[in-house]
């Protein structure tokens, strides 16, 4: 099975994404990836709503927002049982926690095939 397949079996997607230009891009690519439903949030309270008010089959969270992480999100995320992947325009500079470093991570500038592999490895299953 191919990423792509893996990608047109989620009907929704959680962009959590604080620079309103990516997130549009991330929209279109989701789009033509087959994603049906793409909820964008541009704040962690924001995100949070919309996980408790629609299904979500994944998240793709930015690991900046501002002056701050994302990690509490990704990891109230997790606990709800939605599969995550990450984007990071900070390279190696951000260490992630130990309990999500085996969350895929993306950096940025990233292309519609990256977005794709990033959620289909994201919905593997993950180590305990």
């Amino acid at each position: 099975m191919t990423g792509g397949e893996n990608v047109t079996k989620i009907q929704s997607v959680l962009v959590l994404e604080d620079n309103f230009l990516i997130a549009l891009d991330m929209e279109e690519m989701l789009a033509a990836l087959g994603v049906t439903h793409v909820y964008t949030a541009t704040t962690a309270e924001r995100a949070m709503e919309i996980a408790t008010e629609h299904p979500i089959d994944f998240a793709i969270v930015d690991i900046r927002l501002g002056d701050e992480t994302s990690f509490t999100v990704a990891e109230a995320l997790v606990a709800r049982g939605i599969k995550i992947g990450f984007t990071s325009g900070c390279g190696e500079i951000l260490p992630l926690p130990s309990h999500l470093r085996d969350v895929p991570r993306i950096e940025k500038p990233f292309t519609e095939g990256s977005l794709c592999s990033l959620i289909a490895a994201g919905l593997r299953p993950r180590s305990p």
